[in-house]
């Protein structure tokens, strides 16, 4: 305790020379806060970013090679005057073989098949159901897909092998029971449930049918395949969503309330080769993305035509990351020049501070104190004075992060625009004319441009905030300048004798 209330007596005491150390003390922290806190800032975004742009894997038609195709088969069938290019289609069972690869982190898939209930009163039922020339197949995302068919069905069953994002937003919520788990469990609306008088537990049976691949759904001799679902209901949800996407077929078919929930495999189950009906979307997640090409060629050998590109969407990445990896560049050479003279100035301040109470040590050592409480008496000094500083410094980091932030970005966005970078161009083409495969019941791979999704725009501001992680790293930067700024001048002056000490006084 002696060590400590006179430790705070000696900076009271040597006012002038504290607050010089003070002073620099106190730059080097609120610096140091400012670089730490925009620097762990962009590297969460960063790290965000390329989970979400850096490894999602597109598959898209190549244009030029599809001509080229077209044009080949025009010239072998000896009809050069009309060139027709075919929208090319894949398998729903090629994209499930596709996910099964060592290269992928993740694959989301999500499958959706109309259907109608034997045991089941659908809400809005009296309106009819949809189907006829033109049905839209509502998602449970909102987005609507247009299938055609003749067929009057009442209702969607939606298989997925992820939690659907809007029961992760609270648009839906479990009520009772839980999400499906295992194959064959699934579950309904509270509407659907009471308008049914179904309860946890039951069994209901889906019927459906699968139409001939080749043939055209207004066919009436179109080969068919009759497919049926017999589910348990595990659980019930509130749905906060509205009932219809837009005023276009209400009917029960598009009534949101009447969607039914399982899980992907339970879909996909009665898959038919050679016959649509069951429609498949998702999205693969690379573990790394370098490892692209050779996914890549994995894909081509399990049969992937060589008229498809298979690309990660690296613009939308560069137009939001570049400029926040340049930002982080920036902080974390100015953190290093700021720590590293900081440093320098802080031993040479304090060496020479320490050496003016040599007298001072000496007489210290003379009655008897031993080296080590003379180190400890003096690194508290520096301790006690670097925390006071470390109060105030954190305040005025934070106080301005926000605003050196805003300014560094401004920077890199101004020299991305000189270095021509097309910062508003989306996925690999830059100008969004690549098309994309939506085939009747075939699959969407990623959830890039061609799905609905808006184009990515530069990141123009960041948020910057303190945490608790960025908070430790601070203290810690700031009690190691401490302990190396007064470590120097300590060891030297302790390694001499009292007797020495005193003698060269005179």
């Amino acid at each position: 305790m002696y060590i400590l209330q006179n430790a705070w007596k000696n900076i009271a005491r040597n006012r002038g020379r504290n607050i010089l150390m003070g002073v620099i003390i106190l730059a080097i922290i609120a610096t140091s806060a400012v670089a730490l806190i925009i620097n762990n800032t962009a590297g969460g975004i960063i790290e965000n970013y390329k989970a979400r742009f850096s490894s999602e894997v597109s598959l898209n038609p190549n244009v030029q090679r599809l001509q080229d195709a077209a044009m080949r088969n025009a010239q072998n069938s000896g009809n050069t005057n009309l060139v027709r290019v075919t929208r090319p289609e894949i398998p729903p069972e090629q994209y499930v073989e596709f996910a099964d690869s060592e290269y992928l982190k993740e694959a989301r898939f999500s499958s959706s098949v109309p259907v109608n209930g034997i045991d089941i009163k659908f809400v809005d039922e009296e309106k009819g159901g949809g189907g006829t020339m033109m049905r839209m197949m509502s998602r449970p995302d909102g987005t609507t897909d247009a299938s055609s068919g003749g067929d009057e069905y009442y209702a969607n069953l939606f298989g997925y092998n992820f939690v659907p994002e809007e029961f992760a937003d609270g648009t839906r919520k479990i009520v009772a029971g839980n999400l499906p788990e295992n194959d064959n469990e699934c579950v309904i609306s509270k509407d659907l449930l009471e308008n049914s008088g179904l309860k946890i537990g039951d069994e209901i049976t889906l019927t459906g049918t699968l139409r001939d691949a080749n043939s055209m759904f207004m066919d009436e001799d179109v080969a068919t395949f009759d497919i049926s679902y017999t589910l348990k209901i595990v659980g019930y949800y509130d749905d906060a969503a509205s009932e219809y996407n837009n005023d276009f077929m209400q009917n029960a078919f598009t009534n949101r309330r009447n969607e039914i929930l399982t899980t992907i495999d339970t879909v996909i189950s009665q898959m038919q080769e050679g016959f649509n009906g069951i429609n498949v979307t998702g999205k693969y997640y690379l573990k790394n993305p370098g490892m692209l090409e050779d996914f890549a060629a994995e894909l081509y050998a399990k049969g992937l035509e060589d008229v498809w590109d298979v690309t990660t969407d690296e613009n939308s990445y560069n137009t939001i990351v570049k400029p926040v990896e340049g930002l982080k560049s920036i902080t974390l050479v100015f953190l290093i020049v700021v720590l590293l003279l900081g440093a320098i100035i802080l031993i040479l301040l304090s060496s020479i501070a320490i050496r003016e109470r040599k007298y001072e040590i000496g007489v210290l050592r003379a009655m008897g104190m031993k080296k080590s409480k003379v180190a400890l008496g003096l690194l508290s000094e520096v301790v006690t004075l670097t925390l006071l500083c470390l109060i105030i410094g954190l305040g005025a980091g934070v106080a301005t992060a926000q605003w050196v932030s805003d300014i560094l970005l401004e920077n890199q966005l101004e020299q991305l625009g000189e270095q021509g970078s097309n910062i508003m161009s989306y996925g690999p083409t830059g100008g969004g004319n690549v098309m994309r495969a939506q085939p009747v019941g075939g699959m969407r791979i990623g959830g890039g441009p061609g799905m609905g999704d808006a184009p990515a725009e530069a990141l123009k501001e960041m948020d910057v905030s303190l945490n608790i992680a960025t908070t430790g790293q601070i203290i810690l930067v700031s009690l190691l300048l401490a302990i190396m700024s007064s470590i120097v001048g300590i060891t030297h002056v302790t390694k001499y004798e009292p007797i020495k000490i005193l003698s060269d006084r005179t």
